[in-house]
């Protein structure tokens, strides 16, 4: 039987790790290894993962950052595939028997499943990442520079072989964390990507219920967009050395560009936000345009609320701004 290693990286998530140490032991599946990586944690994660002794395989090292852990789960990966879950996400029981099945019947080097979002105590908010739907030949497509749709890192089952591929990754800078940027992105460039169209985990949300723009755990959407360039310019490296594969130097991603849109125009007085529609918009209008993942409907929707940003009446312009930029505003509920 083919093995496959639920690789679960944690660092201060006491709070989180049994739920998501359960839940990879829970799984059918009997080829599942689980084996728990923690960065140096300073609360008591130690203790509860040492508490399941054998039935999981623990490292602990010291503090380096989210691609350190990756880094380091991808060399001592001896597993044909692997799942990468946040510890503070949980997989539902039967998702590996899932993704085994997929990996079997259509050879892909990365099957990814939809996730729910729950908010800081589990509970369901009603929302799902992503909402969209990439094509198995997502290489094309990011040889092109679209960034396609793909849910956080505990929605991705990963061909082993493609990641070591591609990893290990610069630690330095703004590669402590996003590793799952590489994973996700990079296994597309060595094989196609197989999607489970339902839900096979949850992805936990850390925020409060003030309405904002933002719909980022790790980090601020004034920081998301430097962040993605530069991990697209380490991925065009990784890509052209590794992969022999050159991929152009900007990148086209509505979640990116709407990162900008919210950022820019959320409670900004009415003749900011036309300045901003006038002249510095254009990126943000490819992305919804041109988008190769995205109906007719669905851009010409876009393109109709975005324009609603330029009416005076402030109210109505954050409402329409907290909506295209965070879809658990929309909900009255936590947002990502």
């Amino acid at each position: 039987m083919k093995q496959i290693a639920i690789v679960i990286c944690n660092y201060n998530y006491e709070r989180f790790i049994a739920e998501a140490i359960d839940s990879a032991l829970a799984q059918d599946y009997p080829g599942t290894r689980v084996i728990v990586i923690d960065d140096g944690s300073t609360d008591r994660s130690r203790e509860i993962i040492e508490s399941y002794g054998s039935r999981i395989e623990p490292v602990f090292k010291e503090n380096g950052g989210q691609v350190s852990a990756y880094n380091l789960g991808v060399e001592i990966l001896d597993t044909e595939f692997a799942i990468f879950l946040d510890s503070d996400d949980v997989l539902y029981p039967g998702t590996v028997s899932e993704v085994m099945r997929q990996f079997e019947q259509h050879g892909v080097a990365k099957v990814q499943f939809r996730l729910d979002v729950v908010d800081d105590a589990g509970n369901l908010t009603g929302a799902y990442v992503p909402n969209t739907e990439p094509p198995a030949d997502c290489a094309s497509l990011l040889k092109k520079g679209w960034l396609y749709p793909s849910p956080p890192a505990s929605g991705n089952a990963y061909r082993v072989g493609a990641l070591k591929r591609v990893f290990p990754v610069p630690e330095s800078g703004i590669n402590r964390y996003g590793a799952d940027f590489y994973a996700i992105y990079g296994a597309a460039l060595t094989g196609s990507v197989a999607t489970i169209s339902r839900s096979l985990g949850a992805y936990r949300v850390h925020r409060s219920t003030t309405p904002s723009v933002s719909f980022a755990n790790s980090e601020q959407i004034t920081k998301a967009p430097k962040a993605f360039r530069e991990r697209w310019a380490t991925l065009r490296d990784i890509a052209h050395e590794r992969l022999n594969l050159e991929l152009p130097s900007a990148f086209h991603d509505f979640a990116h560009e709407k990162a900008y849109f919210g950022s820019s125009l959320y409670q900004a007085p009415v003749g900011a936000r036309w300045r901003w529609m006038l002249n510095e918009s254009r990126a943000y209008l490819h992305s919804i345009v041109a988008n190769p993942f995205w109906s007719l409907k669905k851009k010409a929707g876009t393109l109709f609320l975005s324009s609603l940003c330029l009416l005076p009446y402030s109210p109505l312009s954050d409402f329409v701004i907290r909506y295209i930029t965070n879809p658990l505003a929309r909900r009255g509920t936590v947002e990502q």
